[in-house]
């Protein structure tokens, strides 16, 4: 493609590419008629297909039906001179791939982030709508600290089956899943077991890919990660993965519950409704910021640990003991002391 740097679609003015991926290029420009920034995701010219065509659409449709603070806002969709392209918000920030880089978010970033992507995936669900791409670079960190759940390229609009709450529906047959360069879509490492195998898809998906998330948030490291990608696809559909208290000592109890229970491979036995794990981290949340969970402290290597309740309130009751068998110690010598001074 040629560069589009200068170039104007409609209203906008191309002014900086931002990025690139299997769905399109993602530039910065200037909203000419409202005088703001947008960002604007264009089709590359001589890789548009039908398929590509109905997802781009798809992805518009899909986040422009969802009205909700954490998740990207779309304002345009549009072909101008040949060329597929939506204009949404514009965020300023990093992606939470890049803030995660590899190391562990401390517990408080853990919870700001995930409450907020728990609550945006809520939202979707509620809608109809499940993701099923979700990984830490469609997650944006604004520069507020605000959340934004972008590229809903590869959202299922589900439709209800039969006696069906959760709003079940089928993938795609498989040769639909496949992109020109021959692999499954979606991210392999955050995928389902349901969803690798190209079985019933609903929202219970979007969970486990919010555990996995979750999980590489406060561990710096993912859940499963092969080799290769069917190395990766077959430890997510036959392994568990390492328990986070191995990855990391300062994750309260709690946390690791919540993450565990995202990840249950038998749909049954996994968390069935977004709205139920967002009320967990919020309460979580909640304990953390009033003090009822204790907050991480250097040891004496220098790392940081972190004290749950239990302990800390075992350690209270200890000092309190070795205080009270010291009073009753003086005491009984003190009394001693007394009935020798009185036979004398």
């Amino acid at each position: 493609m040629a560069s589009m740097i200068g170039r104007t679609l409609g209203h906008y003015r191309i002014e900086a590419k931002l990025g690139e991926g299997g769905m399109g290029v993602v530039y910065r420009a200037l909203d000419t008629r409202l005088q703001r920034l947008a960002a604007i995701k264009v089709l590359p010219e001589g890789m548009v297909t039908p398929e590509r065509r109905q997802r781009f659409v798809h992805e518009a449709r899909a986040a422009s039906a969802l009205n909700h603070p954490n998740i990207v806002h779309i304002y345009d969709i549009d072909q101008i001179d040949g060329l597929d392209f939506i204009a949404m918000e514009y965020v300023t920030g990093q992606t939470l791939a890049e803030r995660i880089s590899r190391k562990a978010l401390t517990l408080s970033e853990t919870l700001k982030y995930a409450t907020q992507v728990a609550d945006a995936l809520a939202k979707a669900h509620g809608a109809g709508i499940v993701h099923r791409d979700l990984k830490p670079a469609n997650i944006m960190i604004g520069e507020d600290g605000r959340v934004k759940l972008l590229d809903f390229g590869l959202a299922k609009l589900v439709e209800p089956e039969s006696g069906d709450e959760l709003m079940a529906t089928r993938t795609e047959p498989a040769e639909e899943l496949r992109t020109e360069e021959g692999s499954i879509a979606g991210t392999v490492a955050y995928m389902s077991p349901e969803q690798a195998e190209g079985r019933k898809v609903d929202a219970r998906s979007d969970i486990f890919s919010f555990g996995l998330v979750l999980y590489e948030m406060v561990t710096g490291r993912r859940a499963f990660e092969g080799a290769t990608k069917l190395a990766t696809l077959s430890a997510i559909l036959h392994q568990e993965p390492k328990p986070v208290s191995q990855s990391a000592a300062n994750v309260p109890g709690e946390l690791e519950k919540i993450i565990a229970r995202c990840l249950r491979k038998d749909l049954e036995r996994r968390a069935q409704h977004m709205a139920d794990v967002k009320l967990a981290l919020e309460e979580l949340k909640d304990d953390s910021e009033s003090g009822k969970l204790a907050e991480a402290r250097p040891n004496d290597s220098g790392e940081a640990t972190r004290l749950r309740p239990a302990v800390t309130s075992e350690l209270k009751l200890g000092r309190s003991k070795w205080r009270w068998m010291a009073a009753a110690a003086t005491a009984a010598t003190l009394a001693a002391i007394t009935v020798s001074a009185i036979h004398f």
